[in-house]
C-alpha cells in the first residue's frame, strides 16, 4: 500500500507537527479513498501561532517595511502562483473534487487579486479634515489592526483564502489561517511560495485541524484583532459568540439561497445556460449558487425544456478529466445531505423532474446527479434552506411585483441573477432584490475590483475591492494645535 503524503502545519516560517503529534486523514472525493494526512492542531498550536504572529506585528522587519515594499512582496507572490498554478490546481481537485479545468482557470486568475492589492498597498491613506477651528490642523490615517484570523471553507480554498490574505497583508497585518479540515493541502502547498516571495517568518501562519479545538481557540483568542470567516451559518454563530469575548472585529461571508429571475423578454438560450452555470457549476457547492429559478409563465415551459435537455447531457465523472462537466461532492456527508433534501422535496409536494440520486455508472466517490424540482410553493424547505449542492428549484411567476416578493422571501441576501433585455427593468429589479451581488444577463462573474458579500444570514462585511482594505485597517484621527497661545479655561471643551 502506498504511504500517504503527510502535511505538517506552518508556523513562524517552519513546518511543525501538532503539539500532541496527531494527524487526521483527508479523502479524495472522486474515489472516497484516503490520499493524505494532515497535522491535527490543538489549542496549544493556536496559542503558538497567534503569539508568533503578534511578535511579527509588534517588533519585526514586517512592520518596518514601507507599504510599497509590502506591495512588491504581494506582486511577487502573484507571479509565483501564476508559475505554479497547475500544481496548485491539482491539489485543489484532489482535495475537494472540483473540476481540474475550473481549478486551473481559477488558479490562473487568482494572481490578479494579489496584483490588485499589491497596487493598493501604497494607496492606503487618510485625509485632512476642514475642521471648524482655525488653530487646529486635523488629519486621519488608516493603520493595520494587528493579528488577523482567517477561517476558510472547503469549496474554493485558495480563492477564498486569497480574498482574506491579500488585503490583510496589503494593509500590514499578520495572519493565522485555519483551513477547512476537509481541504488543507492546497493552502499548505502555497506556503513555500509565501517563503519564496520574501514574507518574513511569522507574518503568515497555518494551523490545521477541526473547529473544536482549533477554530474555537483561534476565534476566542485575546490577541486576535479581526476574524474573517467564510462558511455556514451555524458555524458563524459560534464565531460571533467567540469574537464577542474580546471584541474582535468580524466579517462574515456565509451562505445564500440566490434567485435567478428570467423575464419574458430575456435571451432564452443565455438565461437557460446561466441557470445551469449558477447551480450545477462547481456541483452547486458555491455560496452564490443560483438554487432558485423564477421563470415568467409565458416562457416557463420553453426554459424548463431547455434546462432539462442540457442537464441530461452533463458529463459526470472524474474531475481530473478535461471533458468532465460535473465532479463529485466534497464529502460523504454532503452526498447524504443531497439525498435527505431530495426526500424532503418529494415529501412536501415538489415535482422531481430530473436527477435526485447517485449516478449509476459511478461506483466509487461521492457523486450526485444534477437535480431539478418544480413547484409553486415558495415556503417548502428546499426553496428556503441552503442545500449547497446541485439541487435546483423552479417556480413560475406572473409579474414583477410577485417575483420581487418571491425572490426576497428568504433569510439570505447574497446574490441574484436577472435575465432581461429591458434596461429600465434591469435597474429596477436589481435595486429591489435584496442581495449584495446582482448579475444581469450573466452569473458567477468575479473580479478583484468588485467586492462580494451579503446581508442577514449571508453575513456582513465585504471581501474584494477597495472596501476590503478598510475591513483590515482602523481609522486614526490626529489633532494638532497650531496656535502659540496658551490653553484657556481647562474646564471647557474646545
Amino acid at each position: 500500500m502506498t504511504e500517504l503524503a503527510k502535511y505538517k502545519m506552518y508556523i513562524n516560517g517552519e513546518w511543525v507537527e501538532s503539539s500532541d503529534g496527531g494527524y487526521f486523514t483527508s479523502y479524495n472525493p472522486a474515489t472516497g479513498e484516503p490520499w493524505c494526512q494532515v497535522a491535527k492542531g490543538t489549542s496549544e498550536d493556536v496559542e503558538r501561532a497567534v503569539q508568533v504572529a503578534h511578535q511579527a506585528f509588534e517588533n519585526s522587519e514586517w512592520t518596518s517595511m514601507t507599504y510599497s515594499q509590502r506591495g512588491k512582496l504581494l506582486h511577487r507572490l502573484g507571479d509565483l502562483i501564476a508559475e505554479n498554478y497547475e500544481k496548485l490546481a491539482d491539489y485543489e481537485t484532489l482535495d475537494n473534487g472540483k473540476l481540474i479545468r475550473e481549478m486551473r482557470g481559477q488558479l490562473q486568475y487568482i494572481p490578479e487579486f494579489y496584483y490588485y492589492y499589491a497596487g493598493l498597498a501604497n494607496k492606503i491613506h487618510g485625509d485632512t479634515l476642514p475642521i471648524d477651528k482655525k488653530d487646529m490642523f486635523v488629519f486621519t490615517s488608516r493603520e493595520p489592526l494587528g493579528v488577523v484570523a482567517a477561517i476558510t471553507p472547503w469549496n474554493s480554498p485558495l480563492y477564498l483564502t486569497t480574498l482574506k490574505l491579500a488585503p490583510a497583508l496589503a494593509a500590514g497585518n499578520t495572519i493565522v489561517i485555519k483551513p477547512s479540515e476537509v481541504t488543507s493541502a492546497s493552502l499548505l502547498e502555497l506556503m513555500p511560495l509565501i517563503e519564496q516571495a520574501g514574507f518574513p517568518p511569522g507574518v503568515v501562519n497555518v494551523v490545521t485541524g477541526f473547529g473544536d479545538p482549533v477554530g474555537n481557540a483561534l476565534t476566542s483568542h485575546p490577541l486576535i484583532r479581526k476574524i474573517a470567516f467564510t462558511g455556514g451559518t451555524e458555524s458563524a454563530r459560534h464565531v460571533v459568540h467567540n469574537s464577542a469575548k474580546h471584541f474582535s472585529q468580524l466579517s462574515l461571508e456565509l451562505g445564500g439561497k440566490s434567485p435567478n429571475i428570467v423575464f419574458e423578454d430575456a435571451n432564452i438560450e443565455s438565461a437557460s445556460m446561466g441557470i445551469i452555470a449558477g447551480i450545477f457549476g462547481a456541483s452547486g457547492q458555491s455560496c452564490v449558487a443560483g438554487s432558485r429559478a423564477f421563470l415568467h409563465k409565458s416562457i416557463y415551459n420553453e426554459v424548463v425544456d431547455r434546462i432539462v435537455t442540457r442537464t441530461s447531457n452533463i458529463i459526470i465523472g472524474d474531475p481530473m478529466s478535461p471533458t468532465t462537466e460535473m465532479g463529485p461532492l466534497a464529502t460523504e456527508s454532503q452526498l447524504k445531505r443531497m439525498e435527505h433534501y431530495v426526500e424532503l422535496g418529494k415529501g412536501q409536494g415538489a415535482n422531481l423532474i430530473y436527477g435526485g440520486k447517485r449516478p449509476a455508472h459511478l461506483k466509487k466517490g461521492w457523486y450526485f446527479e444534477p437535480t431539478i424540482f418544480e413547484h409553486t410553493n415558495a415556503e417548502i424547505r428546499i426553496a428556503q434552506e441552503e442545500i449547497f449542492g446541485p439541487v435546483l428549484t423552479i417556480i413560475p411567476f406572473e409579474n414583477e411585483e410577485e417575483v420581487i416578493s418571491l425572490a426576497n422571501n428568504t433569510n439570505y441576501g447574497l446574490a441574484a441573477g436577472i435575465w432581461t433585455n429591458n434596461l429600465a427593468r434591469a435597474h429596477q429589479i436589481s435595486k429591489a432584490v435584496r442581495a449584495g451581488i446582482v448579475w444581469v444577463n450573466t452569473y458567477r462573474s468575479i473580479s478583484p475590483i468588485a467586492s462580494i458579500g451579503g446581508s442577514h444570514w449571508s453575513g456582513y462585511g465585504r471581501e474584494g475591492g477597495v472596501e476590503s482594505i478598510h475591513e483590515y485597517t482602523q481609522n486614526k484621527v490626529v489633532w494638532m494645535n497650531t496656535s502659540t497661545e496658551p490653553m484657556a479655561d481647562p474646564f471647557i471643551m474646545r
